[in-house]
């Protein structure tokens, strides 16, 4: 019996069990019971999902028909953005992104390496936004009560190269190392704050360590761009990084213009 079987209907799936062996039976306890539980749970969700596609398709592809015909020839979106993979902080929602007019890479704490790192999905995505698309913007995007920052901020300087998450979030030790020096005397939570707005700006310096990023940005063609989520109060901070400042700066700080706050 798959599956299929069970989200087709729960009368159907009674029919079957009771010509199926006793294992396969509704009276069976412990692990058994608790999968097929399991499995009718997750029928629910993908009908909610379903619903909420058909919805998609009847009030917004069919009513825009023209435009999204269009999107299937090809896409000229004019925004990059990169956002961290919390489901909590979906770019789309909170900023009304539509189809088309952002293309998105999301990683544990909306990480940039440097181009020396090598490759990774995130250049990967760099690359092809930035030399194909030839997109105008560039938006890094951090939040509050971030996980990733978390885990770089109480992880030991030896990184454990058994754990992912760890082998990742150590691209932020820049942050991290800034964090501890200028905000020693705050609780760790304010330090976690701290360095999840310091990250977005020491990513958006090593977005300048790509050639074909700063060349770019150099001619006036592309800007970079930080935001900051606050979950809790739900407002954004904005600013932009004002290239020929920061690369002036003997600091190798980020020098921003444009700084704003929507609430």
């Amino acid at each position: 019996m798959s599956s299929s079987d069970i989200c087709r209907s729960n009368t159907g799936v009674k029919l079957k069990a009771s010509i199926e062996p006793p294992a396969l039976t509704w009276e069976l306890k412990g692990d058994k019971q608790e999968s097929i539980v399991e499995m009718e749970s997750g029928c629910d969700l993908f009908d909610e999902m379903k619903i909420r596609f058909l919805s998609f398709k009847k009030h917004k592809y069919m009513e825009n028909s023209e435009h999204f015909q269009a999107l299937s020839k090809g896409q000229s979106p004019k925004v990059m953005v990169i956002a961290c993979a919390d489901s909590r902080v979906c770019p789309s929602n909170i900023l009304g992104f539509q189809p088309g007019e952002a293309f998105m890479v999301r990683n544990v704490a909306n990480m940039v390496p440097t181009y020396e790192s090598g490759p990774s999905e995130t250049n990967a995505a760099l690359e092809f936004a930035v030399n194909s698309l030839e997109v105008e913007n560039i938006l890094i995007i951090g939040h509050s009560r971030c996980g990733g920052i978390r885990a770089l901020m109480s992880m030991k300087d030896e990184v454990d190269s058994s754990s992912f998450i760890r082998s990742w979030v150590i691209v932020g030790k820049n942050a991290k190392q800034i964090t501890k020096s200028a905000a020693s005397n705050l609780s760790f939570d304010q330090q976690c704050t701290n360095c999840e707005k310091e990250s977005i700006n020491c990513s958006l310096l090593s977005l300048l360590t790509y050639p074909w990023i700063e060349e770019r940005v150099k001619k006036g063609v592309l800007s970079l761009h930080g935001g900051y989520y606050d979950l809790v109060d739900c407002t954004f901070e904005k600013w932009t990084l004002d290239y020929k400042e920061s690369i002036m700066d003997r600091k190798k700080r980020v020098i921003v213009r444009n700084s704003s706050i929507w609430c």
